[in-house]
């Protein structure tokens, strides 16, 4: 039975981890020239996973442990398959109590209940990540999360926005996904969640709030331009949340169709061969009108 199930986990680990190549990076924003390279798959999953995290007003530390977590049980893929009836990108198992299958699924859920569990562990913030990361997850192998700790904290440095202009894809779209500014919009509501980027008392079917974003030139042979004006809580960075929008829109961008994104005076371009962070020579700049942080979402039609 032991044999067993190494077996099905080794199987687990391995076809988690051929997930294709590469067309993702994120680097250090200290300058020691550390980087993880991962496919766009794994990009949109991990954005999720930090939304999910950041909109319950969690700790970096916090995503910094769901990330590597994640990493170790499915390589930041949401698999349908596991050890006995794990699933998902964290690999909950519905016998345990962690939802049904359908919910585990949805990685938006998957990462919630992470949390959540998280949340209840005492003093997490100050733990070993593999001592947090194992009060979750009880797994066999609660010292294979610490391998994923160096890569875990470059993804959340960049997708909660602390580092700057630190992550790009290649931005290859994909031709089957939806496009345009609602598909981008029905996205941030996902993974950010709907009380968090509309007003309290909005109306469903209503016009969105301009502090959510505002479609603009939503048709035509240049697709659609959707612009999300960044605002923070009290106390909070507005810098930083308008990065990890940036940064979540190029995670996002095969999956959306996006094919440009411009913040704080900096833009990422889809295709271009080395997927940099290029000024933007203020060409940009009526994105910053009336004193206003604009992140600036460019799809393809």
């Amino acid at each position: 039975m032991v044999l067993s199930a190494v077996a099905g986990y080794v199987v687990v680990r391995y076809d988690a981890g051929s997930a294709g190549d590469p067309g993702c990076e994120v680097v250090s924003g200290k300058g020691d020239g550390a980087t993880y390279e991962f496919t766009p798959e794994q990009a949109v999953n991990a954005a999720t996973i930090t939304a999910v995290g950041t909109a319950r007003e969690l700790p970096e530390r916090a995503v910094t442990i769901a990330l590597a977590t994640a990493l170790q049980e499915s390589a930041l893929r949401n698999i349908d398959h596991g050890d006995r009836d794990s699933l998902g990108l964290f690999q909950q198992r519905p016998s345990q109590g962690w939802g049904t299958p359908e919910e585990i699924m949805d990685p938006v859920y998957a990462a919630g209940k992470f949390y959540e569990h998280l949340e209840e562990v005492p003093g997490y913030t100050r733990l070993p990540l593999t001592v947090a990361a194992q009060r979750v997850q009880r797994s066999g192998f609660p010292q294979a999360y610490a391998k994923h700790e160096p890569d875990a904290a470059l993804l959340a440095a960049a997708l909660t926005g602390r580092s700057a202009a630190t992550l790009t894809c290649e931005g290859r779209p994909a031709a089957t996904r939806a496009a345009g500014a609602d598909a981008v919009r029905a996205a941030l509501a996902r993974d950010f969640g709907r009380d968090t980027l509309e007003p309290a008392g909005a109306e469903v079917g209503a016009t969105p709030s301009p502090s959510v974003s505002v479609p603009a030139d939503s048709g035509g042979s240049d697709g659609g331009t959707v612009r999300l004006p960044v605002t923070a809580e009290e106390g909070a960075d507005t810098g930083a949340r308008g990065w990890q929008l940036a940064h979540w829109a190029v995670a996002n961008a095969s999956e959306l169709r996006i094919k440009r994104v411009s913040y704080a005076g900096r833009e990422w371009t889809a295709g271009n061969t080395d997927s940099q962070w290029r000024p933007t020579d203020g060409k940009n700049a009526e994105d910053s009108a009336d004193g206003a942080d604009v992140v600036t979402l460019t799809t393809l039609p």
